[in-house]
């Protein structure tokens, strides 16, 4: 078991009393470095944001004779999908290991930004305690736009309807159980030209990356919000400064950035951060938070229990109601 933080130990322990099974944990991400100490194992469960693109792990793992990989995330873009077809080793995910989790970080994150509370406590360290007419807005009279309604963002959807706004979301998939918390739009863009807060709920794939760029941007009304928990590159980051910088939309509330890796969850104060990290946390119109939208203890918990269980049943069972599709 790679990528163990201290955080996760007591629910692993508790796993393996339960299930009488031995884990052998790794604090570090697995890597063509380390990808020997599988050896003499049964399974792997892993949960990392660095890449496995080289074909020499996925080569070693189907020698060791192991059988699958389970991530203890939702996301597995991290997977070279095609090395893993070839070595014949399946993929599993947690797809819901709390949807609240992230829904409730972009709630509190919604709040905050329609209170002005980037700006405010921007002013106020430096001793300027003025409202200076940043006058809020309350949920109740807000417009959310959820783009990708699954698990995270149906449960946004209902957090919001909850308080009172309304709710319109794009997905391909229309869920009927949704349709009296949200309404659904057949375009991004129109979901993008209506809504007072977006917020991002889709996978990373080929079909997803830079969904939010220049051009959509340039359909969100000036006074609109953008929340991205989901992947980094779902957004062009470029695109997006240059829409904060010049006021095209109102502000950002940003728990992934493309290029994360190596930073957050990383102390990185002797190091120089990219430009595009530091122009954005000089905005006193963005909040910046290291990718901890998954970060409670009932989430934590959950991703233990389900990553191990997905190992058992690919080991026992040969499948997995949690297999993705490379």
């Amino acid at each position: 078991m790679f990528s163990v933080r201290e955080d996760e130990k007591t629910a692993i322990k508790e796993w393996e009393v339960r299930h009488n099974v031995e884990v052998t944990t790794v604090s570090e991400d697995l890597s063509l470095a380390n990808v020997d100490l599988v050896e003499g194992f049964d399974g792997l469960s892993i949960q990392q944001v660095t890449e496995l693109p080289e074909e020499a792990i996925y080569k070693k793992l189907a020698a060791f004779g192991i059988k699958q990989i389970s991530l203890r995330t939702a996301g597995y873009d991290i997977i070279n999908a095609e090395m893993a077809k070839k070595y014949k080793l399946t993929i599993t995910n947690v797809p819901a290991y709390s949807p609240r989790s992230v829904a409730e970080l972009v709630l509190t994150q919604t709040m905050r930004l329609i209170r002005h509370f980037p700006t405010l406590e921007a002013h106020m360290a430096h001793g300027d305690f003025r409202w200076r007419g940043l006058v809020a807005r309350e949920i109740h009279t807000l417009t959310i736009g959820i783009i990708g309604a699954g698990k995270i963002g149906s449960t946004a959807a209902r957090l919001f309807h909850a308080l009172g706004a309304e709710v319109i979301a794009y997905d391909p998939v229309r869920r009927e159980e949704l349709e009296d918390i949200l309404t659904y739009k057949d375009s991004q863009r129109e979901v993008l030209e209506a809504a007072d807060v977006i917020s991002l709920h889709v996978p990373l794939d080929p079909s997803t990356l830079q969904i939010i760029d220049a051009e959509a941007l340039s359909q969100m009304k000036p006074e609109a919000y953008i929340i991205n928990a989901a992947r980094g590159p779902v957004v062009d980051t470029q695109a997006l400064i240059k829409a904060l910088d010049s006021g095209k939309i109102a502000g950002a509330a940003l728990d992934t950035l493309t290029n994360e890796q190596g930073i957050f969850n990383q102390d990185v104060r002797n190091q120089d951060l990219p430009e595009d990290f530091k122009l954005l946390m000089e905005m006193d119109n963005v909040l910046i938070t290291p990718h901890i939208g998954f970060y409670t203890t009932e989430a934590v918990r959950n991703m233990v229990d389900i990553g191990l269980d997905n190992t058992v049943a690919i080991l026992l069972n040969g499948t997995s109601k949690n297999e993705v599709l490379l």
